[in-house]
């Protein structure tokens, strides 16, 4: 656990003591893809001006969004990552990120600038 989540508590002298949140480890249950609404965009802000196509507001577990960014970049034969609920591939591949998710049967998938 980060020093940041340990908010009000500044030293302690039991040895025993283990500092508890009451939102740790809780993850989201994935939603069917027909209930996903993914928007894709590009994306060029602090990254040297290289474009990037990201993928957001999949609601999930880490695992499968994992998962999904890997399927999502074989699929375009680039790189990219998976993380904070966010897919990010390298390069301007939304039409075909927005191709691959209609035919994996995700419902709502709203491509951006």
């Amino acid at each position: 656990m980060s020093k940041k989540n340990r908010i009000g508590v500044v030293y302690s002298t039991n040895p025993d003591f283990q500092y508890q949140t009451d939102d740790e480890d809780i993850e989201q249950q994935t939603l069917p893809p027909a209930q996903q609404r993914l928007t894709v965009r590009i994306d060029r802000r602090q990254r040297g001006g290289k474009q990037v196509t990201l993928v957001t507001g999949f609601v999930g577990t880490n695992d499968d969004l994992s998962e999904l960014a890997k399927r999502l970049k074989n699929r375009c034969g680039v790189g990219g990552s998976a993380k904070e609920g966010e897919i990010l591939i390298q390069g301007d591949f939304r039409d075909r990120i927005v191709e691959v998710l209609t035919q994996e049967g995700y419902g709502k998938v709203i491509k951006g600038n």
